[in-house]
């Protein structure tokens, strides 16, 4: 399997300016090949592609060599790539109908990460073997950079990142050929339904509490919002704020990636195969507010329900929950989520009716009551059953 690992640098104070100095060297040029599109295009009609960049790069790096000189070819040309695949993105898009979405610039704070897409080349993994207490990372132009590795890696590591959150720098290295952990076979199957109240139930009646974290540090956000919209532009003291506010969302960001894992990780544990639905997140947090011509109904409801979806982190469980179970060889099946909570699970009878409240489920066929998560939950494992027994029967 292909798996990445993070860790924290401990870069000294040069190496942090020198690790700055190369990411805004990677903004500039990542702006430059975009505008250099954008004007052939419009001047003369003519398409340029990342192999016409990446030709003229060595003579970029010839007549700079102070500047884009110092760093990585091998980075740089990441770069480009980087831009491509937003082209071709953005084709994509088109083709298909959808909001396409132009390459945009880079703008300070919108540009983070550089890619090093071999280890040896313009960078080294555990660059000094021999020290007897620490790791290292060697990056071309900024040196041995100490590296604080809280875990063992595994496989062979492929390509090299350097990410900047805030004012620390992370490290991500993706590693090829990372043996899978297989768990025990327990021999319990289960069906999952995401919620707001819970964050998981299970068909076997259990709750996972959804800890709220956004709403938990509302108060402070909103404190540091507010001096932040008071604060003028380009001033040290917005930039500080700002800096406050960032770590706030920071904060919360790994509080529920936190939450993510260990919920995950006691589902894969306790169940050979789980079932979940096939949730279109972006759909259901899409804004209800409408157009001038036809406004939304019931704005502030949907408003505050999307942001509840949102601090709930579902996209986020959903994608930790697929690694894990790949990695511990569990089977994961996404069912189609239509009419999973109208459903009665004793009968069949399916109506909209039949949910009496949030956590109320009461069948007007046949009476059955039960807690509505708990009723789509085992909806949801006989779908993915059936699913599983028609694909072995394929």
């Amino acid at each position: 399997m292909r798996r990445s690992f993070k860790f924290l640098l401990r870069p000294t104070a040069r190496q942090a300016g020198s690790l700055a100095a190369c990411l805004e060297d990677h903004r500039n040029l990542y702006n430059a090949a975009l505008e250099h599109r954008r004007t052939a295009y419009r001047m003369a009609g003519v398409t340029v592609r990342y192999g016409d960049q990446s030709g003229d790069l060595k003579h970029i790096r010839a007549d700079d060599a102070d500047g884009q000189g110092r760093w990585s070819f091998c980075s740089q040309q990441a770069t480009l790539r980087r831009l491509d695949k937003a082209f071709t993105a953005f084709f994509r898009r088109v083709k298909a109908g959808r909001r396409a979405g132009f390459p945009r610039f880079k703008g300070r704070g919108w540009f983070d990460t550089i890619e090093w897409p071999r280890d040896g080349d313009g960078c080294r993994w555990n660059s000094q073997p021999e020290h007897p207490a620490a790791t290292f990372v060697r990056l071309q132009g900024i040196g041995h950079v100490r590296v604080h590795q809280h875990r063992p890696i595994a496989g062979t590591v492929k390509t090299i990142s350097v990410k900047r959150e805030g004012r620390r720098w992370l490290l991500i290295l993706s590693c090829d050929d990372v043996p899978a952990a297989p768990l025990p076979q327990t021999g319990a199957v289960a069906g999952i339904d995401l919620g707001v109240a819970s964050l998981v139930t299970t068909s076997d009646g259990a709750h996972l509490a959804n800890p709220r974290h956004l709403r938990s540090a509302a108060d402070r956000l909103a404190a540091a919002q507010r001096d932040l919209a008071r604060r003028k532009r380009g001033s040290n003291r917005r930039r500080k704020t700002a800096r406050r506010v960032a770590v706030l969302h920071g904060k919360v960001r790994r509080q529920r990636l936190d939450t993510a894992h260990k919920a995950a990780l006691s589902l894969v544990r306790d169940y050979d195969l789980i079932v979940c639905e096939d949730l279109r997140i972006g759909n259901m947090t899409r804004s209800a507010s409408g157009t001038v011509e036809a406004p939304g109904r019931n704005v502030a409801a949907k408003s505050g329900l999307n942001r509840s979806i949102l601090d709930a982190g579902w996209g986020v469980f959903l994608r930790i929950l697929a690694h894990k179970a790949e990695s511990a060889g569990r089977e994961l099946i996404a069912v189609d989520p239509r009419n999973t909570s109208r459903k009665c699970a004793a009968c069949g009878h399916c109506a909209a009716g039949n949910r009496t409240t949030q956590a109320e489920f009461h069948c007007l066929a046949c009476g059955h009551t039960a807690h509505a998560d708990v009723n789509a939950a085992v909806n949801i494992l006989r779908a993915g059953l059936a699913l599983r027994d028609a694909a072995e029967a394929a």
